[in-house]
């Protein structure tokens, strides 16, 4: 087995976490086991086959279940392990820490919204 070596650990947490997707993904099993239609809706810019990918490392990484019902058709739920659930509190200052940058960005002026899941559902 190779050593990993790394220089500082947010390397390590990037490791597993990093990337366009994987954090956006992770933030909404935060709140709810989802089915990937569901996923698809909230993250309307991810194609399936990203979505597929990043739920395939994630779940490798031991941070998500995957939970497939034997049933037609076929039905598969995602929800957070654990060893996920422990990645809250980094996920809810990369929420918090986000929303205050907007704010921030609507105040010099920017045109930009939060939406919010109301919003997606729609």
């Amino acid at each position: 087995m190779k050593c990993q070596t790394y220089n500082i650990g947010v390397e390590a947490t990037m490791e597993i976490i990093g990337g366009k997707w994987k954090p956006i993904i992770l933030c909404h099993l935060r709140h709810q086991v989802m089915r990937t239609g569901e996923l698809r809706r909230v993250i309307p810019n991810i194609t399936q086959k990203m979505l597929t990918q990043q739920l395939r490392e994630l779940e490798v990484d031991n941070i998500i279940n995957r939970h497939v019902y034997n049933q037609v058709p076929p039905k598969v739920e995602y929800s957070l392990t654990d060893y996920g659930k422990s990645l809250s509190h980094v996920l809810n200052q990369m929420c918090t820490w986000g929303e205050t940058h907007i704010d921030l960005l609507k105040a010099a002026g920017e045109d930009v919204r939060l939406l919010n899941r109301d919003d997606v559902a729609q």
